[in-house]
């Protein structure tokens, strides 16, 4: 299958649609469209560790959930960071395409994905964005012992609780960074929200919010949608060596 065709066989799956309006996702680098794809690596993020490899590897395609052009891009350039990203990439012949917010809101992506691995029940989509999950624990359990479950799913580092009070019963949660989405959770009842990272003053107004808040790690609450990336461009590509890539380099000491 050739670059263009796979992406376009990709936004049928995680289509465009689902996109916030700020967001900035796609083909974000492609030098040749018409090349076929044989080999992809799939990462979370796309760093200059994840760029040497695929250059050392012979990679034809990266996928990745955060854009590497977020914040767009003033000059192509080795002065500027991205810049040189994309003239390592171009000079080698890969392309790029990442699937971000869109990623978050489709079925089966970033945040259904993580209410499965805590075991949530009863699950439904909240918020205008369609971001947010809400979902059940089977039990109510202490907000510190539903804290310690999250840190031993994600195999993440460390986790941090700020506690109102309530045990953790009722779920949301989102993957990635989800200060602005606070306000959903408490509007759908939730007693605990769940996300990646919250700045220092949200996060130590739990008490003010009447909800219990949790930080996994912004790494460790999107990187299991790598697998499900792995498997939809294995479907669309059979016979292509794919390999997924661990991007996160940041130590807890």
């Amino acid at each position: 299958m050739k670059t263009v065709e796979f992406y376009k066989e990709l936004c049928k799956i995680i289509p465009r649609e689902l996109s916030c309006e700020w967001d900035h996702d796609g083909l974000e680098v492609c030098p040749d469209d018409e090349r076929e794809v044989k080999k992809i690596l799939i990462s979370l993020d796309v760093t200059d560790e994840v760029i040497d490899k695929a250059i050392k590897e012979k990679v034809d395609v990266i996928i990745a959930h955060h854009p590497l052009f977020f914040k767009g891009i003033s000059e192509v350039s080795v002065e500027n960071p991205n810049g040189e990203r994309a003239i390592k990439l171009i000079k080698n012949d890969i392309s790029v395409m990442t699937f971000h917010t869109r990623l978050d809101a489709v079925e089966g992506g970033v945040n259904d994905i993580l209410a499965s691995m805590l075991g949530l029940e009863n699950l439904e989509t909240v918020g205008e964005e369609g971001l947010v999950r809400v979902g059940e624990l089977p039990d109510e359990m202490e907000a510190d012992a539903f804290a310690r479950l999250v840190k031993f799913a994600l195999s993440a580092p460390c986790v941090t609780l700020s506690p109102c009070g309530k045990k953790s019963k009722k779920i949301a949660l989102l993957g990635g960074s989800g200060g602005d989405d606070i306000k959903v959770a408490v509007a759908a009842g939730a007693d605990t929200y769940l996300t990646g990272e919250l700045r220092y003053h949200p996060m130590i107004s739990a008490g003010e919010w009447d909800i219990n808040l949790l930080c996994a790690g912004h790494f460790y609450t999107e990187y299991p949608v790598t697998e499900y990336l792995a498997k939809q461009a294995q479907t669309l590509c059979p016979d292509a060596d794919i390999e997924v890539f661990f991007s996160d380099r940041v130590e807890v000491i």
